[in-house]
């Protein structure tokens, strides 16, 4: 059945949000509306399937309401179907247009294909009822009380190692008998985790040497995938490849039912249950990129950020920078982020590239958010097209904090090393070092924070050499290259590599701020690229950028861990002592006292606990020299010992008075209550 619409094209229309109207589709089972913005369109037209697979389906027009809205509403119950729109534009030299059938920006829901146009179509839903169980977001008061484990969920759970039924699924993530997922996160001890995107991203990338229609010749992705998900397709839908009853096999269509939204929410609500706050990894800077994104077809000149020539511009470095000053952009988004919150009780976000989304919209992601969650935690990553995450603190965000990464390991493992190798990175500074212990604070050297719970203070993130990777090649520069022939041995790491190892997650830990790590990052983890039937040259050797391989250079080897388990025992006795400690996150700067020593690699401070509300005064010392051992001063009376060059621990692990030596490459944490 088709309806033939016959009015004149609209002008070019400027959406109020005032309207406060609903996108997208609504249904009951008695009727379905449907509501499209696209203010430069001559016609839309809705296709509407009973089936994902069937060729053809019914086609109406929809009518042009004004201020660029579209709108349908048809009788009957629809819950289930499947539809997507054909938009049209005769005159508009910007305009692109499709000869497939574009899913639904708003979607909730999308069936997809294997491929990296997707095929998507959007499937009419009725939001379902769900068990939460009383679940509320984690109350987070206080931003410095969380220590953020950074991971992608499929890859908690992917390897053989985590000995889950379901592997690299939402479902297999909360499986109880994995030695990964969620059983993992309470091992370690960490109260937050932020996965890499779960909204419905791009996940298959044209294959390798294969030029598309639109133009694209991949040269560079021998693996044809995108397994990171930072290519985001659909904002209001999870990603279906995670669902229990999906396969990333080429061709395979994935989310024919709606499995990956309750499933996620399980996920969701067995981590609340275990005091575990959910942080999620969002892309609002640019779209996805190969695929059939419907905002690109809906009108590219209203939604990306395009030169004078008509062509995207790329700040991101991806292709299609998102105009989130557009009003209906940030609608978009804004609405989005309510949707996470409300329907899936998402605790907090981090934005990708945050500095490519304008002034305004980050502004109202804040008060909107926090209408909903007081508490949400709201992160950017604040760089792309520029980098200001001194702007960012002062809109009271928290920002990754990459001066404390550089300073205290280094930004290039061979030309430009930090603290933790007895270096001085770019323009660090003992000075700076002091402030980032303090937590990078304005007014002081390298500052960037008004406060230091704006401050993401992390040394490894999902890109880049992992820690234990920059560690090895800052060492032994040859590694760089290597084609490694045995993993377990390259994986245990040296005694040299071991105390850098340590030296390290002390200065994290004793940083005030919020603590991030990386997955893997707690037992040295190395990314040495596995074998593969693709064409990638460098197989064997050391990986810092694995954002396309879906398989064991991703996946977490949790055997590893007993490997290195000097160093995981390590880290999870940090973990717990920055747990009981709040002196070492959330003391004011004023009660952190730094001592003066000959040699500006070691690096001493004494805390006083009585403002973070600590029954402790804290002395931490450490000392990056590579070769000597230096003396450090107790102050008169006995002092607890709960870090060694050996061991870390919450509790006591010896008593001690007097003067005591802090080995070359490593460091010390007496505790002292406070009379």
């Amino acid at each position: 059945m088709v309806q033939t619409d016959t009015r004149s094209k609209p002008k070019s229309a400027e959406f109020d949000p005032r309207h406060k109207l609903s996108f997208g589709c609504r249904a009951d089972g008695k009727k379905a509306s449907f509501r499209i913005f696209a203010p430069r369109a001559s016609s839309i037209q809705l296709e509407l399937f009973n089936n994902y697979d069937d060729p053809e389906g019914d086609r109406y027009d929809l009518e042009h309401t004004g201020d660029g809205i579209w709108e349908l509403q048809l009788k009957g119950n629809h819950l289930d179907k499947f539809y997507g729109y054909y938009v049209k534009d005769s005159n508009a030299s910007d305009f692109l247009q499709s000869r497939y059938l574009l899913a639904d920006p708003y979607s909730r829901h999308v069936t997809t294909t294997n491929h990296f146009r997707q095929y998507a179509r959007t499937k009419i839903i009725k939001e379902e009822s769900f068990d939460w169980e009383d679940d509320q977001f984690i109350p987070i008061e206080d931003p410095r009380d969380l220590i953020i484990y950074e991971a992608h969920l499929k890859d908690m759970t992917a390897h053989s190692s985590a000995k889950s039924k379901y592997p690299g699924s939402y479902k297999g993530f909360i499986d109880p008998s994995t030695k990964g997922g969620i059983n993992y996160l309470k091992k370690l001890g960490v109260n937050a985790i932020e996965f890499l995107p779960l909204q419905k991203f791009a996940g298959f990338e044209p294959p390798y040497r294969h030029k598309t229609d639109e133009g694209f010749h991949n040269l560079w992705n021998p693996y044809g995938r995108n397994h990171w998900g930072y290519m985001t397709s659909f904002f209001f839908a999870p990603e279906t490849l995670y669902a229990s009853d999906s396969s990333a096999a080429i061709g395979k269509v994935t989310g024919r039912n709606r499995l990956a939204a309750r499933e996620l929410k399980e996920v969701i609500k067995n981590l609340h249950k275990e005091g575990i706050a959910v942080i999620l990894d969002v892309v609002y800077n640019h779209v996805s990129q190969y695929d059939l994104n419907p905002l690109k077809f809906i009108d590219k000149s209203y939604y990306f950020r395009l030169d004078d020539n008509g062509h995207f511009l790329s700040e991101s470095g991806c292709g299609n920078d998102f105009k989130t000053e557009s009003p209906m952009s940030r609608t978009l988004i804004i609405e989005s982020i309510k949707y996470w919150m409300r329907e899936y009780h998402i605790d907090g976000f981090r934005f990708d590239l945050a500095n490519l989304i304008d002034r305004q919209t980050i502004d109202e992601i804040r008060k909107e958010a926090r209408k909903i969650n007081p508490n949400v935690v709201l992160i950017a990553e604040p760089w792309g097209g520029g980098y200001n995450p001194s702007d960012f603190s002062y809109r009271k965000w928290a920002s990754w904090n990459d001066q404390i990464r550089n300073g205290v390991k280094g930004s290039d493992p061979i030309h430009d090393k930090g603290y933790i190798f007895g270096h001085w990175q770019g323009e660090t500074s003992r000075e700076a070092l002091e402030n980032f212990v303090q937590g990078t604070l304005h007014g002081k050297a390298n500052g960037r924070f008004e406060s230091a719970e704006h401050s993401v203070n992390y040394l490894e993130a999902h890109d880049g050499f992992t820690l234990g990777d920059f560690i090895r090649i800052g060492l032994n520069p040859g590694l760089l290259d290597k084609v490694i022939k045995d993993k377990a041995d390259h994986t245990e790491l040296s005694e040299h590599e071991l105390k850098v190892s340590k030296l390290a997650a002390l200065y994290l830990f004793v940083s005030q701020g919020i603590t991030m790590v990386h997955s893997g990052q707690e037992w040295g983890r190395s990314k040495v690229i596995a074998k593969t039937s693709a064409p990638d040259p460098r197989q064997g050797k050391m990986d810092h950028n694995s954002y396309e391989k879906d398989n064991q250079t991703n996946y977490l080897n949790f055997d590893e861990i007993s490997i290195n388990n000097r160093l995981f025992n390590f880290y999870h006795g940090l973990i717990a002592l920055r747990n009981a400690s709040p002196a070492l996150r959330k003391s004011n700067p004023e009660d952190i006292f730094f001592k003066n020593t000959e040699d500006p690699l070691h690096l001493s401070f004494h805390i006083d606990g009585k403002s973070a509300g600590d029954s402790y005064d804290y002395l931490v010392s450490m000392n990056a020299n590579q070769h000597d051992h230096r003396i450090l001063h107790l102050p008169p009376g006995f002092w607890e010992m709960v870090v060694s060059a050996k061991n870390a621990s919450q509790y006591k692990l010896a008593e001690i008075s007097g003067t005591i030596k802090v080995p070359a490459c490593s460091g010390v944490v007496f505790r002292k209550l406070r009379q």
